[in-house]
């Protein structure tokens, strides 16, 4: 009843032609499902998803045998400005050219992905409403929560069946990177969200309440 009122109150309403909506969580937390499952509750061809990922800094620069110990769950592997600028463009009505970044090699590459402006940009990515200046150009704030083992089972699952890695190696990295880091810096965001999403894209009661406030 609290998230209803508070999304319905007169102080969320927005005359902008634009709504731009952050979405951040954990790595595993569901985020992604909660993208897909509002998406397919709005009319077809009004929303556009920015993904946070795509805009990890180019590490080109840096000697091949140094990338595999970049910090991709750190503050400090994205290029905010970047995504900040092109989130403004949007909101100026403005088309952009998403980079497209490489796990293998670590480097964005020389092509782009067009995206036009639509009714609705929904900013995904597990740090999405870390920084102020990206927070002040959002309409709706949300943070997808999830159990912890929760996470690292889907962390488990999508890494060991599409990354090909081992248990072993999942649960080290886990131990010894996500699970510091989402304390650190990805938990935090919870306080400046709108809304929280408990359950991830199980919790299709949430799911439909966004997605009628956002119609």
């Amino acid at each position: 009843m609290q998230i209803f009122s508070y999304l319905c109150s007169p102080k969320r309403q927005t005359t902008l032609f634009m709504f731009i909506i952050g979405i951040a969580g954990g790595t595993g937390s569901g985020k992604t499902t909660v993208v897909k499952k509002l998406i397919e509750r709005l009319p077809k061809g009004e929303v556009v998803v920015i993904p946070q990922d795509s805009y990890y800094k180019d590490s080109s620069n840096v000697p091949v045998e140094e990338r595999q110990n970049i910090n991709f769950d750190h503050p400090d592997a994205f290029d905010w400005p970047l995504l900040s600028k092109h989130i403004a463009m949007l909101k100026e009505g403005k088309s952009i050219e998403q980079p497209i970044y490489s796990y293998i090699t670590c480097t964005r590459s020389e092509e782009t992905i067009h995206i036009e402006p639509r009714e609705v940009i929904v900013v995904e990515g597990i740090m999405a409403l870390r920084e102020p200046r990206m927070r002040d150009q959002m309409d709706l704030k949300i943070f997808v929560d999830a159990d912890a083992d929760d996470r690292l089972i889907r962390v488990m699952k999508r890494d060991v069946i599409e990354r090909g890695r081992t248990a072993e190696a999942v649960i080290d990295r886990y131990q010894r990177v996500l699970k510091p880091m989402h304390e650190q810096f990805i938990e935090p965001c919870k306080r400046f969200a709108d809304v929280i999403v408990p359950q991830g894209g199980h919790n299709n009661a949430a799911i439909n309440m966004l997605a009628k406030f956002v119609k």
